[in-house]
């Protein structure tokens, strides 16, 4: 049965009346226009005509996991061993880096929690940059996030998951590009099937990626003899500047460990009881992730020590493989290949709505705000993150410029964030159905973290030559992406 936009919009809440009135005032495509725009007049079409609508169907425990899932991919059994190599073996800082990941990461999920209260539209960080700070920059984060974000991450975990399939089946450098391609069809096809097929694909997917990293920790930490080894490692030979430096290249491949936690916004349109679902979902996702890599970390370097686990470029096989012998290096790629196959579906499942968003608002192509008949899915925005994906992760040498200025994203979440200061000036002596606790420290350190970590990105291209080639993509995608939303502004006799 397909149920016109208003009716869908009164499963949101008894208070959505009052959640209407809070939005702010420039925001012409909020729900409540939508929902006037489908009140029947004498010239309507009759119900079984109308357009078909996103329909709210992810519960908390979906949201979870959804959460859960978009974070670990393939980071949990790699990092590590990276992070205790740019830390010159100290397992002391090591911890902490993972530390600060895991609190900044809570500090952005509360506060994108409240936003995501509030008006728990499609769309997530992209509707809060817009009802903050206009048009332009939500366009921005938009066009980055196809471009680069969302299609980057899917292309990159893809190849990943080819390269682990490798170790237990061989592989020709055309099979392999074969095999990336054909794992992102699959979840382009069950994406475009379902959002409730998909979410209950992501929730198995999850729980079982999750049990297996518990079953290896458990494991390692009660078959590994390498524990007296650690207390010894915690201090660090580095001092001053060379610390802060590489503590602060640590810090980027911990936030690439953790990043994902943001995607469960984009579904904020599709998701039952959001006032509730949100600030519960990312509070306990936070924590949980938090806690999952600290004990995998502890087990890891339990089953190896400190010098061999800072030696390993695969350190979860490597460990796996010092306590139960080398058939487990197999079973840590299979674990890895459920890994990225479900972080690459939560992106599938979770960016399009965010194009979706966009389409709506006339700054992007008409034919992805549609929404499939049948299914209730947006496809046509599913399908074109999915054929953008498969070329990047064909592109090979491309592919890999693409992931290094995964880090403008940054710029964007920190600005997602920071739009809860002038919604909440906007929403002044009117009741929140969550508001962020801490505020406005909450918010505040989380966008000042995003603004350090972007500011070191910059730093480091100008004594990196890899570095500055990825921040001269970064300001060419910036370039590109402002004569296209003029170009759509203008078609679309939009103000700025």
């Amino acid at each position: 049965m397909i149920f016109p936009l208003c009716e869908a919009c009164t499963l949101l809440s008894p208070a959505l009346s009052q959640l209407l009135i809070d939005l702010p005032r420039h925001d012409r495509h909020s729900c409540a226009s939508k929902m006037a725009a489908t009140i029947p007049t004498s010239t309507e079409a009759p119900p079984a005509t109308r357009h078909a609508s996103l329909l709210r169907t992810l519960r908390q425990r979906d949201l979870f996991l959804l959460f859960i899932g978009s974070v670990i991919g393939s980071g949990v059994f790699l990092t590590p061993g990276l992070i205790l190599r740019q830390l010159d073996g100290s397992v002391g800082y090591s911890f902490l880096v993972w530390i600060i990941g895991g609190i900044l990461s809570l500090l952005g999920a509360l506060t994108y929690a409240e936003l995501a209260a509030a008006n728990p539209e499609a769309g997530g960080l992209y509707v809060f940059i817009r009802d903050g700070f206009g048009r332009m920059p939500a366009f921005l984060y938009g066009w980055c996030l196809f471009l680069v974000i969302a299609s980057g991450s899917v292309a990159a975990l893809a190849r990943a998951f080819t390269r682990y399939l490798a170790e237990i089946i061989p592989l020709t450098p055309v099979q392999a590009t074969v095999v990336s391609v054909a794992m992102i069809a699959v979840v382009t096809a069950v994406n475009v099937w379902g959002t409730r097929k998909s979410s209950d694909l992501q929730n198995w997917t999850t729980l079982i990626k999750v049990g297996i990293v518990v079953i290896l920790s458990a494991v390692l930490l009660a078959l590994g003899h390498h524990i007296r080894e650690i207390p010894p490692a915690l201090g660090s030979s580095q001092s001053g500047f060379s610390l802060l430096s590489s503590f602060g290249l640590a810090m980027i491949a911990v936030l690439w460990a953790y990043e994902g936690w943001q995607f469960g916004t984009y579904s904020a349109g599709e998701v039952v009881d959001p006032q509730k679902a949100f600030p519960r979902a990312f509070l306990l996702g936070s924590l949980t992730l938090t806690a999952l890599y600290l004990i995998a970390i502890v087990a890891y370097l339990n089953a190896l020590g400190p010098a061999a686990a800072t030696n390993s470029e695969a350190i979860a096989a490597t460990a796996a493989t010092a306590v139960l012998g080398p058939w487990a290096g197999r079973a840590i790629a299979f674990t890895i290949l459920i890994s990225t196959f479900s972080a690459a579906n939560s992106v599938i499942l979770t960016a399009p709505r965010v194009f979706y968003a966009m389409a709506n608002d006339n700054l992007f192509f008409k034919k992805l705000a549609e929404v499939h008949p049948r299914f209730h899915t947006p496809a046509a925005a599913v399908i074109a993150l999915g054929v953008w994906s498969a070329v990047l992760a064909s592109a090979g040498k491309f592919a890999e410029l693409i992931g290094g200025v995964i880090f403008i994203g940054w710029i964007f979440y920190g600005l997602g964030a920071a739009a809860i200061f002038p919604l909440r000036r906007a929403s002044q002596g009117k009741s929140l159905p969550y508001r962020v606790p801490g505020y406005p420290w909450t918010p505040l350190v989380f966008v000042l973290a995003a603004a350090a970590i972007v500011a070191n990105a910059i730093y480091l291209a100008f004594h990196d030559p890899t570095q500055f080639r990825n921040l001269a993509v970064a300001i060419l995608l910036f370039a590109l992406g402002l004569p296209a939303y003029f170009f759509w502004r203008k078609r679309s006799a939009l103000p700025l």
